[in-house]
């Protein structure tokens, strides 16, 4: 079962289960993962779930599309090279996903 562990700008870790298929986003919405807002439900219209990804997780993720790429340009917080939406991240078996969530999303 996949798991993510969540870290927010104060240093808190919460660790969460998801499942294969769902998003990042989702896993935190479902569970109430503070720090991630998602405001448009995950149809990459608001960057508001956006995430710092630990720099030796991000091999296992697919590359960033251009629309994703643009989308956080917009972020409430600037974006860094490890900067992803999590609406944009599937669980897949056996992933194990660290990530940490900006001190702001709006």
């Amino acid at each position: 079962m996949p798991t993510v562990h969540f870290t927010d700008a104060e240093g808190a870790v919460r660790d969460v289960q998801g499942n294969a298929g769902d998003s990042v986003m989702e896993t935190a919405v479902r569970n109430g993962v503070p720090g991630i807002v998602a405001e448009c439900g995950g149809s990459l219209s608001c960057a508001t779930c956006h995430v710092f990804v630990r720099e030796d997780c991000l091999s296992q993720l697919p590359q960033m599309e251009d629309m994703e790429d643009e989308m956080l340009y917009g972020t409430a917080v600037d974006r860094e090279d490890n900067s992803r939406l999590s609406c944009q991240l599937r669980l897949t078996d056996e992933l194990e996903l660290f990530v940490t969530t900006p001190e702001t999303q709006v």
